[in-house]
């Protein structure tokens, strides 16, 4: 079987997704892929689903984050962006999710959107409603352990 001469075939366009959770959740690139197709399907419903055709094409996911990289038609760039907002658990966890960008080559979306490590989460012990607890500090915003659960605060909180 023959290749599609260029001018036939698809064009994409690639989204530069951050992904925020918890501190001690890490994800997986399968369940997002799920999600993903979720959300987009929920909102869109199958034809629009299929116009805009999803992919998680790479994720880097550590604990309490990550960025992915989804590819979607050209075109259908506002309705995947509203679609990807619209995920909000992943392996029942809560997630918050937010596309930084959108490139027209995985090179140019890793490298203009995507550049640096991520932020660092430090662990220290706080004061916080009258007692010890655990708090993960990452740029400025805070996640304060509280009894099997998180708290989110801000610096001046604690």
């Amino acid at each position: 079987m023959r290749h599609l001469p260029k001018h036939l075939r698809p064009r994409y366009r690639y989204l530069a997704v951050e992904i925020e959770t918890w501190p001690d959740v890490t994800l997986a690139e399968r369940p997002l892929q799920e999600a993903v197709w979720t959300a987009t399907r929920t909102l869109l419903g199958d034809p629009g689903s299929a116009e805009v055709d999803p992919r998680v094409l790479e994720t880097d996911l550590y604990p309490g984050g990550g960025w992915a990289l989804v590819r979607v038609r050209r075109g259908t760039v506002e309705q995947a962006r509203a679609a990807i907002a619209c995920v909000d658990s992943v392996q029942d966890q809560p997630v918050r999710v937010g596309v930084r960008g959108v490139g027209g080559t995985v090179r140019a979306t890793r490298r203009s959107f995507l550049q640096g490590p991520p932020a660092v989460t430090d662990s220290t012990a706080v004061t916080f409603r009258d007692g010890e607890a655990t708090a993960h500090l990452r740029e400025d915003r805070v996640d304060v352990e509280c009894a099997d659960t998180f708290v989110g605060a801000t610096p001046r909180d604690l």
